[in-house]
């Protein structure tokens, strides 16, 4: 074959290839449905921020968003299979406080790691956190928590879900000199259950998973965080202003993909989820749920999780916690 002819059919082929790769990679996003691994069992905190969000991506985005419950592990299940998934923004996990950063601070192995195997997308909110009881016991105060723990200490005991309510919980132990028997479950929904029928005594859980069972006088709340007082819950006191201080415990939801999902993609999801979250709609959404609608940017999320990794890591080591 001549090889100026050679040359001419080379030139063809590759600008066909690289038509056709133009085609692929030019394929806007999204272009088919999206999935939020939730660590959590359905009826906690981040499961029902995921349902509301997701509701209000889907409108934005025009495709499908579809909450997929993966429970297990302290939500490391979840963020395993995130963290092994395409890189290409469909498969995005939502990524609280605890698979991001506490279990770093407490398990000496991970199958995932939290700042290199994920890219941030954005926060979603923000939520204070609650020690409740069953209105059913006569105990309307810390106090008289603490003391009804040591002079019933076969029936002192506590629910929690994940690793910060466990972290929350012990430190409660330790400042009260309490001993109040850990009692797991799968998540925030399962862990107030257990306290409305009896089988814990208390728990420290998201406000999100209480609400409702507040409202409807099923849970009273006897102490929470951060120190000023939540918004919707105005008759409960801090747990410094109830005797218990050094109980500052801030959480947080957001949204991560997986590392490698191309920056174009990871900006047009914090550009979506930055619209849903500060729409009036959402927000109420969210507020009804009793959280802090927050959006962030790529940086300041990033930001926030190595602030934050490096915070639990020294509350770990000072209260010297365990999990199960």
């Amino acid at each position: 074959m001549p090889i100026r002819l050679l040359l001419a059919l080379c030139a063809v082929l590759a600008c066909g290839g690289a038509a056709r790769g133009q085609s692929v990679s030019s394929q806007p996003f999204p272009s088919k449905p999206i999935r939020l691994v939730v660590g959590y069992s359905p009826g906690g905190g981040n499961d029902l921020i995921a349902r509301i969000v997701a509701v209000a991506l889907q409108a934005r985005l025009k495709q499908p968003v579809m909450v997929d419950n993966q429970p297990g592990e302290q939500a490391n299940v979840a963020a395993e299979i995130v963290a092994k998934a395409p890189a290409d923004g469909y498969t995005l996990l939502v990524a609280s406080s605890g698979p991001m950063t506490i279990n770093p601070a407490f398990y000496p192995k991970l199958s995932y790691d939290p700042i290199k195997d994920f890219a941030p997308v954005s926060l979603l909110a923000e939520f204070p956190v609650l020690l409740v009881v069953s209105a059913e016991e006569p105990i309307r105060s810390v106090k008289e928590l603490i003391d009804y723990g040591h002079v019933h200490p076969e029936e002192a005991s506590y629910a929690s879900s994940a690793a910060p309510f466990q972290l929350a919980a012990e430190l409660f132990d330790q400042h009260t000199r309490s001993t109040f028997r850990h009692l797991p479950y799968k998540g925030s929904g399962d862990a107030v259950q257990a306290v409305v029928t009896g089988q814990a005594l208390m728990a420290v859980v998201d406000s999100g998973a209480a609400a409702e069972l507040l409202k409807a006088g099923k849970l009273r709340a006897l102490a929470g965080t951060p120190s000023k007082r939540p918004p919707d819950f105005p008759k409960v006191p801090s747990f410094a202003e109830a005797g218990v201080p050094d109980m500052e415990i801030a959480l947080w939801t957001g949204i991560v993909a997986p590392a490698g999902t191309p920056a174009a993609v990871v900006t047009r999801l914090q550009e979506a989820i930055a619209y849903v979250v500060e729409s009036p709609e959402t927000r109420q959404a969210l507020e009804e749920i009793s959280v802090n609608p927050r959006s962030t940017s790529q940086r300041t999320f990033t930001d926030i999780i190595a602030r934050d990794t490096a915070r639990w890591k020294k509350v770990a080591a000072t209260a010297n916690v365990k999990l199960d």
